[in-house]
């Protein structure tokens, strides 16, 4: 019987008394409800496949799903498998179970029939023949130019293979490059926009098989020095090595790093957030909601925003994160609640209400959600707010204010306004601050966080406006003669000094400290397409256009206005390629587009949190929320 046809049988079936009582016997530890009946494989530290201390290395072996019945009734017996050892969902126990470990070709297609003829297999609106998929007319219409056609070469160059699957991209792959130092792996961060550029082309494979093997890799037991950070931990990202099992066989397997390797040894926070996002954008895109539906993708879902909720000290509905725990992965002063985080964590939560099968196990987390999303939007709309009124009203703060109707919350001194600041904020325009904490407000202008927040509705529409406002008249400081600055502006002098600790690569307008990433190119784009304005991202489309291919597609861009190539930028950098190609996409494609983004949410508005609390406050500000909101 042929692997497909055993898998389908075992699809159809529910498992044996014999195969319950194995579920039930392996674990001891204590799991997530809907994870307790599912067996699952992980390989482990003495296992003569595996380097000593390489408890994370994922065999190839154990990927082939018609070997997994062999390998559960087996392997559990001969070796004694602990509970910490294993990773991937095999089987399911009700009655509709199918089997969901990873599959080499894990396209899920729908047969077209037509009398007794297959005439077709559709995914995605384009057809699948073998396991390529037949792009629609409507693709092929629009003739590329050299720049995509090139662009295009580099991507399909850059793509990683295991066991004979695609699984994701490389960081940059320049020939010339003698230390790629991590810029050989495939990123959580960086994929996700050569992903949507697969998936906006007709080509889900690779992301399909990029969500399932990176959650495999999610952590249940992960140490640095000795601590643990907590289960559901995604890694920053993942490498495939062939490891040699005996004289004459080798063996492929997934390395994953989550932080341990990285710059300042800082887990990262935002790997989750994007696997989540990507998670979602898969299913609007494809079609293909089945993946969403798995138990094991269903688990993963909950481990990653149990880990975001978990209770702690701090009380605001932001994430408390460290310096150095997102793009800006280097000591840039970002610490405690950056915009960047919040805005990905506002769309992971919208994301996991989204696709999260309400049942008893995950009722209560469903709520949790709901609530945080609430607090969450109110707190950054009322409070990370700035434009000319604002920053006049926090020129004017009184300070020492005790009680719970102070007007300055957070002990904000008006001498923090920056000199830069009041010339420079348009009368039309505003944006979100970087950063907000006790008598701390960082004024900075960070691009990611500030689109991400008009993608996600995470500020209100009135809000989204100004950003694009602020945008167009401070073009020359944001775009330049290169798309985008990071941030604005650089630190510079004792600033760089101090915030920076002297770090000799994000010197004044360069790497993280205001330098231009054109990969912020598909963000902007997107951000511009909701709020009907195309014709900005169209212009910057176009200024990057004309340098990108001949500059061999640089990782960054240096100067104040954009105009060198970064001192240390890698060149062919895969982000910077895809974000060109993923813009040009959603231009051409203004329908795929909409269902990457979210429009405006008014039962959160509804939703109050304060009626929950023991302490018997019912004073709640939902009524000035709700009086931001620009109804179209």
């Amino acid at each position: 019987m042929s692997a497909i046809h055993l898998l389908r049988k075992l699809s159809r079936k529910p498992p044996s008394r014999l195969h319950r009582n194995l579920l039930s016997s392996t674990f001891s530890m204590d799991l997530p409800p809907d994870l307790a009946r599912t067996t699952l494989i992980r390989p482990f530290s003495n296992h003569p496949a595996i380097f000593t201390n390489s408890h994370r290395l994922i065999p190839s072996c154990f990927r082939q799903s018609n070997l997994l019945p062999n390998l559960v009734s087996e392997k559990t017996k001969s070796i004694g498998l602990s509970s910490r050892e294993f990773s991937t969902s095999v089987v399911e126990t009700n009655t509709s179970d199918r089997v969901v470990g990873l599959s080499p070709n894990p396209l899920v297609i729908e047969r077209i029939h037509k009398g007794e003829e297959t005439i077709g297999e559709s995914v995605s609106g384009g057809e699948i023949i073998g396991n390529e998929i037949k792009k629609s007319e409507e693709t092929l219409v629009r003739e590329e130019s050299e720049a995509e056609k090139e662009a295009w070469r580099i991507l399909e160059d850059a793509v990683v293979r295991y066991c004979g699957s695609p699984v994701g991209t490389v960081a940059a792959n320049d020939p010339g490059d003698k230390l790629p130092l991590n810029y050989d792996q495939v990123f959580i961060r960086d994929f996700v926009p050569s992903a949507l550029a697969f998936l906006l082309k007709g080509e889900g494979e690779i992301v399909r098989n990029f969500l399932l093997h990176t959650l495999q890799l999610q952590s249940w037991e992960k140490t640095v020095d000795c601590y643990s950070p907590g289960q559901g931990l995604m890694p920053a990202s993942f490498k495939v090595r062939t490891v040699a099992l005996d004289e004459n066989t080798t063996e492929e397997v997934l390395d994953p790093d989550f932080g341990e390797s990285a710059i300042g040894r800082v887990a990262p926070v935002d790997s989750g957030l994007w696997w989540i996002i990507l998670l979602r954008a898969y299913g609007k895109l494809t079609g293909d909601f089945s993946l969403q539906e798995r138990i094991d993708v269903q688990t993963g879902i909950k481990l990653i925003m149990n880990l975001c909720l978990a209770d702690g000290f701090d009380m605001f509905p932001t994430l408390l994160v460290t310096d150095g725990s997102c793009m800006i992965d280097r000591r840039m002063g970002i610490h405690g609640h950056p915009l960047e985080i919040q805005s990905l964590f506002y769309s992971a939560l919208r994301c996991s209400r989204e696709m999260l099968s309400v049942n008893d196990s995950s009722s209560n987390l469903v709520r949790a959600i709901s609530n945080r999303l609430s607090a969450l939007s109110f707190h950054i709309r009322e409070y990370y707010w700035v434009d000319i009124k604002k920053i006049n009203e926090i020129y004017r703060y009184k300070t020492e204010e005790y009680s719970t109707d102070a007007t300055n919350k957070f002990n904000i001194y008006p001498e923090q306004i920056p000199p830069w600041l009041m010339d420079w904020i348009p009368e039309q325009g505003g944006y979100l601050l970087g950063n907000l904490q006790p008598a701390h407000m960082d004024f900075r202008f960070f691009t990611l966080g500030n689109f991400w927040s008009v993608v996600s509705s995470l500020s209100t529409p009135k809000q989204n406006e100004a950003i694009l406002n602020l945008i167009e008249a401070k073009w020359d400081d944001i775009i330049g003669n290169m798309p985008l600055k990071i941030c604005y502006p650089a630190l510079e002098y004792d600033d760089w000094r101090i915030i920076t600790g002297s770090d000799p690569k994000n010197t004044p307008w360069s790497y993280h400290n205001s330098g231009s990433w054109p990969t912020l190119l598909w963000q902007f784009t997107l951000a511009c397409m909701k709020m009907g304005r195309p014709e900005l991202a169209e212009k910057a489309l176009a200024l990057a256009e004309k340098r990108l291919m001949a500059d061999r597609w640089p990782e960054y861009y240096d100067t104040r206005s954009g105009k060198f190539i970064g001192k240390q930028s890698r060149l062919y950098q895969t982000w910077t390629v895809a974000g060109f190609l993923t813009s040009k996409l959603l231009l051409a494609n203004p329908e795929m587009a909409s269902k990457l983004f979210w429009e405006e949410d008014y039962e959160l508005l509804d939703i109050c949190v304060c009626g929950l609390s023991k302490s018997g406050r019912r004073k709640c500000s939902r009524v000035a929320a709700k009086t931001q909101i620009l109804v179209r």
